[in-house]
């Protein structure tokens, strides 16, 4: 048995065979959402609350530290709830359950959930410039240089992960495939351990743990075109509650886009914030918020073919079973700038 095949202990469709999305059921619901912005706000069925899932890092976390959805929504009897997560699979799987109505991931999350028919809309986007934060990382003395030397090595990553995304576009660049590697999924918080004492050859991961193990472990990035690297993050919102709530869901947007500019003018309070939240040492949250890219928008039609792209590719080694149209599952939001 593969590596890959020992995945995570509950089902999922983060691990179970998946199918592609109905289309012409999506294109009703589509066509239902598209005329939801003209009905008043929360009509139909009152909202009471709204649950919001994030990650101790990014604007979501911003969002919750002032407070800004109490304040838009407690003054109309609306409560907020906050739901943390370590990474994006485990969100969404909570979202298309109806645990959570919006959240933020990275790009690879929303491809598996839609290969598994999972009930969520992208709602807005934080497209990439170019830097990344994202790289797959070696111990300091480790022989491997380049990312033509992991044909045939263990490789740390988390499943369904933009790690994931990253290193099968980093050895697709050098011409390596998908079963000339031994990929190994585990958390951060596992990769972590594993990548200390030895027992992964390399560890694909995001910032701050990447941060972090730069730090720490002096791990050593391996060479990666920008263009593979730069990877695009999305918010994301449950498909049955963008339908009753197409207001409640823009206004959420308005708050991040705020919290966004707000992240890009105080890095260092940034920093600060991250580390009394997650309890991680300042240093590694600090360089990862400098290198941090602080945007975000409707999904733009170069930002849909990025991401339609990473679904070809998983589709194309055999990681979602079917083609999926990305533009099928987003939500009609238009930005006010």
């Amino acid at each position: 048995m593969r590596p890959e095949a020992n995945l995570l202990g509950a089902p999922s469709f983060f691990n179970r065979k998946v199918f592609p999305v109905d289309r012409r059921t999506l294109l009703v619901g589509m066509a239902t959402l598209a005329a939801a912005p003209n009905v008043p706000a929360y009509a139909a069925e009152p909202l009471r609350e709204v649950r919001i899932g994030y990650q101790v890092i990014g604007a979501l976390l911003v969002v919750k530290a002032q407070r800004l959805l109490e304040k838009r929504f407690e003054p109309d009897g609306v409560a907020v709830k906050w739901a943390e997560f370590q990474s994006g699979p485990p969100l969404l799987e909570a979202m298309s359950a109806g645990a959570l109505d919006y959240g933020y991931t990275g790009d690879t999350p929303p491809i598996f959930a839609q290969a598994g028919h999972a009930n969520l809309l992208y709602a807005a986007a934080m497209p990439a410039r170019g830097h990344g934060q994202q790289a797959i990382v070696v111990a300091p003395d480790s022989p491997i240089k380049t990312l033509t030397d992991l044909r045939g090595k263990r490789i740390g990553v988390a499943k369904g992960s933009s790690a994931h995304n990253l290193l099968l576009a980093a050895i697709e660049s050098v011409k390596i495939g998908w079963k000339e590697i031994t990929p190994l999924y585990l958390a951060p918080a596992d990769a972590a351990a594993a990548f200390s004492r030895g027992a992964i050859d390399a560890w694909s991961i995001w910032d701050p743990f990447l941060a972090l193990a730069e730090l720490k472990q002096n791990a050593r990035s391996l060479p990666v075109d920008p263009q593979v690297s730069a990877q695009n993050a999305f918010f994301l919102v449950n498909r049955d509650f963008a339908a009753r709530h197409p207001q409640a869901v823009g206004a959420i947007n308005e708050e991040i886009g705020e919290a966004t500019e707000w992240c890009d003018k105080h890095r260092d309070e940034l920093a600060a914030l991250y580390a009394e939240a997650s309890g991680v040492d300042i240093a590694g949250l600090k360089r990862s918020v400098d290198r941090a890219e602080f945007t975000f928008g409707p999904l733009s039609d170069r930002v849909l073919s990025e991401q339609q792209a990473v679904a070809d590719r998983f589709q194309r080694v055999g990681l979602i079973p079917a083609p999926i149209v990305v533009r099928d599952i987003v939500w009609p939001w238009k930005s006010n700038t």
